[in-house]
C-alpha cells in the first residue's frame, strides 16, 4: 500500500508564541500564507516478520535523532500490533530551515498517510499528533494549525487543531515570491532573549491586522514586525528594500528563516524576475496561494 499527503508549505508573517506544559495549548497567535509548493509525503506499509520504521528526506534516509517529530509522530500513529515495514519518504519544496514549515509539512504529512492507511485516527487527531510533537521538539508553534485552513490566514487562539482557532482574509489576484536565503533555528529564537520583543511587536501587528483585515495591511504590518524585533537586519533588510522598489506591496522576512517574502500582482512578476536577475540571486519562488486543506490519499502512480 502506497499513500500520497500533501501539505502546503506555510510563511508566517508575523507571531505571539503562546507557551503551555499542554503541547495541545501551547501555539501561536499571528498571520501567514500557506504556498501551492510544499511537502510531498509518501508512505509504502508491508507486512513482514519485525516493526521497523524508516524516514527519508528528498530521498535520503535520515537518523531518528535528525527526524525526531516524524519519528515521533509515526511511532504514537503506527498500531503496537503492527509488524512489517512503514517507509516514510519526504520531498520538501523549499529547503529545510529557512522557514517554510518543513518539519510541520512532514509531521503532518505523515501523521495524515499513517491515519488514512490504518484508519485508526481522524484527520483532526492526526493533525493533534503532529502539533504535539511539533512543540514538545520546538520545531514550530502554529504552522501545523495553519496548514490545515490554507489561505491566507490569521491565527486569532493558540492551540493544537481542533483547539486554536484560525481565520482567513479575503483576497484575489495575487501570488508569492519565496526567496530563500539561510536558515534559522526556531529553536534558537524561542529561546533568546528577544522573545519578549516577539510577544510585544506581533500583539500590535494582530490587533492592527484585526481592526483592518486585508492584505496591503498584513504586509505592512509584517515588515514592521520584522525590522522592530530587528529580526530583519543587515544585507537581507538591503535586498528587502531593493525588492520594495518593484512592487507596490512592501516585502518582509519569513518567520523563522533567513528569507524573504512578498505578495505581488501578474503584472509585477516580470519585473521582480528581472530585478532578482540583476542582484544575482538565482533561487526564488512565485507560488499561487493554496487555499485548501491538505490532500491525503491512495497513490496510484510512478511516484517518485
Amino acid at each position: 500500500m502506497l499513500i500520497r499527503a500533501f501539505v502546503p508549505a506555510h510563511i508566517t508573517a508575523f507571531f505571539v508564541p503562546k507557551f503551555n506544559e499542554e503541547p495541545l495549548l501551547a501555539g501561536s497567535l499571528g498571520a501567514g500564507i500557506n504556498l501551492s509548493k510544499g511537502t510531498n509525503v509518501f508512505v509504502s506499509l508491508e507486512e513482514g516478520l519485525e516493526k521497523h520504521i524508516h524516514i527519508a528526506f528528498n530521498g535520503e534516509p535520515v537518523k531518528k535523532e535528525n527526524a525526531i517529530i516524524s519519528y515521533s509522530v509515526a511511532n504514537e500513529i503506527v498500531p503496537e500490533n503492527f509488524i512489517g515495514e512503514v517507509e516514510i519518504w519526504q520531498y520538501f519544496d523549499f529547503p529545510n530551515g529557512h522557514g517554510f514549515g518543513n518539519s510541520a509539512g512532514g509531521a503532518l504529512g505523515s501523521a495524515l498517510s499513517l491515519a488514512f492507511a490504518f484508519k485508526e485516527k481522524t484527520f483532526l487527531q492526526a493533525a493533534q499528533i503532529a502539533h504535539k510533537y511539533e512543540v514538545i521538539h520546538k520545531g514550530g508553534l502554529g504552522d501545523v494549525i495553519a496548514q490545515i485552513h490554507g489561505g491566507i490566514e490569521i491565527r486569532i487562539k493558540p492551540g493544537a487543531p481542533g483547539i486554536g482557532i484560525v481565520d482567513n482574509i479575503f483576497f484575489e489576484g495575487y501570488k508569492v515570491l519565496a526567496v530563500p536565503m539561510g536558515r534559522l533555528s526556531t529553536r534558537e529564537v524561542l529561546d533568546s532573549d528577544v522573545i519578549r520583543l516577539i510577544e510585544k511587536e506581533g500583539e500590535k501587528a494582530l490587533n492592527a491586522l484585526l481592526s483592518n483585515p486585508k492584505v496591503d495591511v498584513l504586509m505592512k504590518e509584517a515588515r514592521g514586525f520584522a525590522e522592530r524585533t530587528g529580526l530583519l537586519s543587515g544585507e537581507l533588510l538591503e535586498i528587502a528594500k531593493e525588492i520594495d522598489k518593484v512592487l507596490h506591496l512592501p516585502s518582509s522576512m519569513i518567520m523563522l528563516g533567513k528569507s524573504l517574502f512578498a505578495l505581488l500582482k501578474e503584472n509585477e512578476v516580470e519585473n521582480v524576475k528581472s530585478l532578482l536577475n540583476d542582484l544575482s540571486i538565482d533561487e526564488y519562488h512565485i507560488c499561487e496561494v493554496y487555499t485548501q486543506r491538505p490532500g491525503v490519499e491512495r497513490w496510484v502512480g510512478d511516484g517518485r
